[in-house]
């Protein structure tokens, strides 16, 4: 499988046929990404590093309306990676690089935030007080230890934390859109804080799915 693969701030993979490396910063941005992707040429494009990095990656797909013309494959970095567990990738290093090299590509949800981000894995926010929203669903009205949204088949996935322990009026709730107004005082998306207390905050499914490699 002909592949770029940016390795974005590990070390370079072992070289195989078909490969071609570029080693990136950790979280690349515009001038690191752009001009890859214009070099593509229909060729898979794997990121190996943190969910952050993909996230990085990801957003500037959506930035370039590149989201439904570019397959991704990845290489998480870290047995820790939520975006490996949601979509039930390996962490082990040589099979990770098989299914982001070789297995087939899905249509998975692209979940962004109304600051101009995206989210691959674990969007959360510490210390929530106010209301919270699925879809048409109130998750809570309240204080809450951490509120926790992730990307899921549906949109995006809600689960609400209390002192320590996992609180649920029965499962996770589930929908295309969680919308959080109150005090948010501590916003990170795939571990990278937003760096200012927000007043309000929206995670939301885009129009268009990620071609991601998936077994």
């Amino acid at each position: 499988m002909a592949a770029v693969v940016l390795a974005c701030g590990v070390d370079p993979i072992a070289q195989r046929d078909g490969i071609v490396m570029r080693r990136l910063p950790a979280r690349p941005g515009k001038d690191d990404i752009d001009p890859i992707l214009d070099e593509l040429d229909g060729r898979r494009l794997v990121v190996a590093g943190t969910d952050a990095d993909l996230a990085a990656v990801v957003l500037r797909l959506l930035r370039t309306e590149r989201v439904t013309s570019v397959d991704i494959g990845y290489l998480p970095s870290s047995t820790d990676s939520v975006t490996a567990r949601i979509w039930q990738l390996p962490t082990s290093h040589n099979k990770a690089l098989d299914v982001a090299l070789s297995a087939p590509i899905r249509e998975v949800p692209l979940v962004r935030d109304d600051n101009g981000g995206v989210l691959v894995g674990a969007g959360t926010i510490a210390a929530f007080d106010g209301v919270a929203y699925c879809d048409d669903t109130r998750v809570l009205s309240g204080r809450a230890k951490l509120l926790l949204v992730t990307p899921d088949p549906d949109g995006v996935r809600v689960t609400v934390r209390r002192n320590g322990l996992l609180r649920r009026a029965g499962p996770a709730v589930t929908g295309r859109a969680c919308q959080l107004g109150g005090e948010l005082p501590e916003i990170r998306s795939d571990g990278v804080p937003h760096g200012r207390p927000m007043p309000r905050w929206t995670w939301y499914r885009h129009t268009e799915d990620l071609r991601l490699a998936l077994r």
